[in-house]
């Protein structure tokens, strides 16, 4: 598999010219899914695999992994399948819910900083900071619970919390951390038809929520926010992936490709072993045999 041939359709290192309309949710650029799929996504597992034993190895680059997302979209699906190679030891996901008392404690940044992958790990955010200039944005009241001195709350305030967010991934970058954000752009029409899969199937009952249908009649208010925060947020060293999310198949692969580009670009490789070390090894060789 060709990642770039997958992923760079869909990548924003620029988003001064970005409008969310001129990426489609149903674009799967005349991909035919089936056996085709199964065997491409084992291919780049694979592949992930290598790539991901090198970076733990090597202890150098730490890579994170940010996924956003209406609700339905996909991201839990995506993350499992893409990620289902990797080895455990070097992966962590963290899943973003509402703020703890703590957490309102620190400032917007704090919960995710903390858990920031090491080097020589993957870091996956189910959710993110984001939501911050997201669900806050849409939802007032969220804000308003925060307990920020007033007179930091400006008309200005999604626009300095972009550049405090874009601060705060240059710096990242700048030590080591490589960070790829996708947003899972899934149509109303699928998300309606995924909320009725998981309401006329017992075995999805657990997967719905009532607050699903309540915010779908805020869908404009946050495509909207969507589309601002990727105009505001995309970089070269933070680039975000508006990915083609009504067909999941599609989606697995575009995620898989660009995680896999992005690991080979670092190129990371297994540290070299010096003169004293092999002769050590030699000696154990020796002293096993």
């Amino acid at each position: 598999m060709n990642p770039r041939k997958f992923s760079q359709p869909y990548r924003v290192t620029n988003g001064k010219k970005f409008r969310l309309a001129d990426f489609d949710p149903a674009d799967i650029d005349g991909f035919k899914p089936g056996k085709n799929f199964a065997a491409r996504l084992a291919a780049a597992a694979h592949e992930l695999r290598k790539w991901q034993d090198k970076l733990y190895a090597q202890n150098r680059w730490a890579l994170l992994l940010i996924f956003q997302a209406m609700d339905a979209a996909g991201k839990d699906g995506t993350i499992k399948h893409v990620m289902s190679g990797v080895n455990p030891q070097g992966c962590q996901v963290v899943s973003f819910k509402s703020p703890s008392a703590e957490e309102l404690n620190h400032d917007f940044m704090w919960r995710c900083m903390k858990n920031l992958p090491e080097r020589g790990r993957i870091g996956i955010f189910n959710r993110s900071y984001y939501e911050e200039t997201l669900i806050v944005r849409v939802h007032p009241a969220i804000l308003a619970g925060e307990r920020l001195p007033a007179p930091l709350v400006t008309k200005n305030i999604w626009r300095e919390r972009f550049e405090d967010i874009a601060a705060c991934e240059r710096y990242w970058s700048r030590n080591g951390v490589k960070i790829l954000k996708f947003f899972l752009n899934l149509s109303p029409k699928e998300q309606k038809k995924r909320f009725l899969e998981r309401l006329n199937n017992p075995k999805k009952h657990w997967k719905f929520s009532a607050s699903d249908l309540s915010e779908r009649q805020y869908w404009r208010q946050y495509m909207t926010a969507y589309e601002d925060m990727i105009r505001h947020t995309a970089s070269k060293s933070a680039p975000w992936y508006v990915v083609p999310a009504d067909d999941k198949q599609y989606a697995h692969l575009v995620v898989g490709a660009a995680v896999l580009d992005a690991l080979q670009e670092l190129n990371p490789a297994y540290p070299d072993v010096s003169k004293e070390q092999l002769q050590r090894i030699e000696m154990a060789k020796k002293e096993l045999g």
